[in-house]
């Protein structure tokens, strides 16, 4: 004998309405978790990519500076026949304290004989005193060095404090300084680690959520030698290596570029990792750049997606329950037909909908809610699909705008350092595959830190602004024109030979010292000249060669141009 059971004593509106009800909820349920993860895992992926991006803009960054400082160190160890006058000589001098004006982040620039004296530095800081032990002497005496961060020794006592209240630590740069084939000495540059604050802190995101993303670099053993302030201290004390497991993430690779990690101060963080390529072998320090992020920041978005989806599902599903209440005839027919299009609707299958049940009025209400509460969910899902969508065109578009911005000088408006690079590697390949000729011409502002000093830096902005007018006015749309830094500019002329690109480069020289400043007065230019010397020439080599005339014209009374010294044929 059958023992009624207290669910069997309710009435038939009861159980149906209690079993319905359970089976419209635990759908809504699984349907709004469903996409609710699916919305959870998008946003979450777009925030680790946004994150990815900070890391990676950072790593280009910091190795464009290693980079461009090296290269600085190298031009200033090859100047040609300014080492002939000695080590300690007033040429000598003046062209440490020009390098110290032009990058202030140089904190310290000196000369030390192979004995390892140092002859001459910025502001006489040293001098005399023996660096013999130092390892960028000693790094510096066989080839172009630079060095990992480490904190000042012998010049903490004698440099002002830095501004952040932090001791000084220094990126060292050398290279050997030959006359001849005799080494006769090297030449050492102190980088200020201020520097790494800076350019970090610049491309760090803004905005109430982009304040919350930090960056931080550690070196090749892992070890942490960067954070903001009011994260040192504790990261240090917590003994915060680089963070692992942590997939490194690459521009090549396919992986996820980015993952929850735990730190040393206890809190998970969704963290991107990328090691900074260098540029040159000498600028490979190892250093990865991590990005971080709060977890409860990165993925707020998509938390609140899912409880909207949890609420809209419960909503609806209480809706669906109250409708039950009237389903008594033919209501388990209707219910079967019900339960196996949810079933289709769970599995994800295309196309599957909720049908509208017609057998009687109180199940037709029923299955046309199921219907439109799967249509709201389905829509919602389509809809915030589209603003991912879009957002993620947004960030597109705003790399792109932050690609252009880092090619692009802000003072005058042509291509910079990285911008003119990239140029100059493309007109050098087509010259080669053509056999057209090709010319670099560097022009340098005469006695622009005087200008500086006499009339102020709005004045000596201005006269770069004019000296780019003119080079744009009297160049080819075909010429890449850049700044590379200071009063320093460079123009590659396709298609032009050595004697085209003299006359080019002698009708901007003759145009600047033709126009009258109101204020400054006349205004002069050097420029030097290197052409394309066919299977020899890269990049490097051509600009080592046009720089060598400019100081070859600078050294002859400068307002001239100078050419390189024939060795060997050029392209015509």
């Amino acid at each position: 004998m059958t023992h009624p059971t207290r669910f069997h004593g309710q009435s038939l509106r009861t159980q149906i309405s209690l079993v319905f009800a359970v089976l419209v909820v635990g759908l809504a349920v699984l349907l709004s978790l469903g996409f609710g993860e699916l919305l959870q895992l998008r946003i979450q992926r777009d925030a680790s990519r946004a994150l990815h991006t900070v890391a990676d803009n950072a790593s280009r960054q910091l190795a464009q500076g290693l980079y461009e400082r090296s290269r600085v160190v190298q031009v200033l160890a090859d100047a040609p026949g300014i080492w002939e006058h000695g080590l300690g000589s007033v040429e000598v001098r003046q062209l440490l304290a020009r390098s110290q004006a032009i990058d202030p982040h140089s904190l310290w620039i000196g000369v030390a004989d192979v004995q390892g004296v140092v002859r001459a530095a910025t502001k006489g800081l040293l001098e005399g005193e023996s660096v013999r032990e130092r390892p960028w002497f000693i790094a510096g005496l066989a080839q172009l060095h630079v060095g990992d961060v480490h904190p000042a020794k012998l010049l903490e006592t004698l440099l002002p404090p830095n501004t952040s209240g932090e001791p000084h630590r220094f990126v060292d740069f050398a290279a050997p300084i030959r006359t001849g084939q005799t080494t006769v000495g090297v030449l050492g540059m102190h980088g200020s680690w201020e520097w790494t604050r800076e350019v970090l802190q610049s491309l760090a995101p803004v905005g109430i959520q982009g304040a919350s993303v930090d960056l931080f670099v550690f070196d090749r053993t892992g070890k942490l030698i960067f954070a903001p302030p009011e994260h040192r201290s504790p990261l240090e004390a917590g003994g915060q290596r680089l963070p692992v497991p942590l997939t490194v993430a690459t521009r090549e690779s396919g992986t996820r570029p980015a993952s929850v990690v735990p730190w040393a101060d206890g809190k998970n963080y969704l963290t991107s990792s990328v090691r900074m390529e260098a540029r040159n072998a000498p600028s490979d320090l190892g250093w990865h750049i991590v990005a971080r992020e709060p977890v409860e920041v990165a993925f707020a978005e998509a938390n609140r997606a899912v409880h909207m989806a949890v609420v809209i599902g419960l909503l609806a599903a209480v809706l669906a329950s109250g409708l039950a209440w009237i389903a008594v005839r033919r209501l388990s027919e209707d219910l079967y037909v019900l339960a196996d299009a949810a079933s289709l609707v769970e599995s994800g299958k295309p196309g599957a909908t909720i049908p509208l049940v017609t057998h009687n009025r109180e199940v037709h209400q029923l299955s046309s809610a199921l219907s439109g509460m799967t249509q709201r969910l389905m829509a919602a899902h389509e809809a915030m699909e589209d603003k991912v969508r879009v957002r993620t065109l947004e960030l597109e578009a705003a790399n792109r705008a932050l690609d252009l911005q880092a090619r692009t000088d802000a003072l005058t408006g042509l291509l910079n350092r990285r911008g003119f690079d990239s140029r100059m590697e493309f007109a050098l390949a087509l010259a080669r595959r053509s056999g057209r000729p090709l010319s670099l011409v560097s022009v340098d502002v005469d006695h622009f830190k005087r200008v500086n000093d006499s009339f102020g830096h709005e004045a000596g902005d201005e006269v770069l602004r004019r000296l780019a007018l003119t080079l744009q006015q009297r160049l080819r749309a075909s010429d890449v024109i850049a700044r590379l830094g200071g009063e320093e500019f460079a123009v590659v002329l396709p298609d032009t030979d050595l004697d085209g690109a003299r006359a080019i480069a002698q009708s901007i020289v003759d145009g600047m010292a033709a126009q009258d400043d109101p204020l400054v007065g006349r205004i002069t230019v050097s420029a030097g000249i290197a052409s394309l010397r066919p299977g020899q020439d890269s990049a490097h080599e051509m600009m080592r060669r046009s720089d060598a005339a400019l100081y070859e014209a600078k050294g002859q009374g400068r307002n001239r141009v100078c050419v390189e010294p024939e060795a060997g044929p050029v392209l015509k």
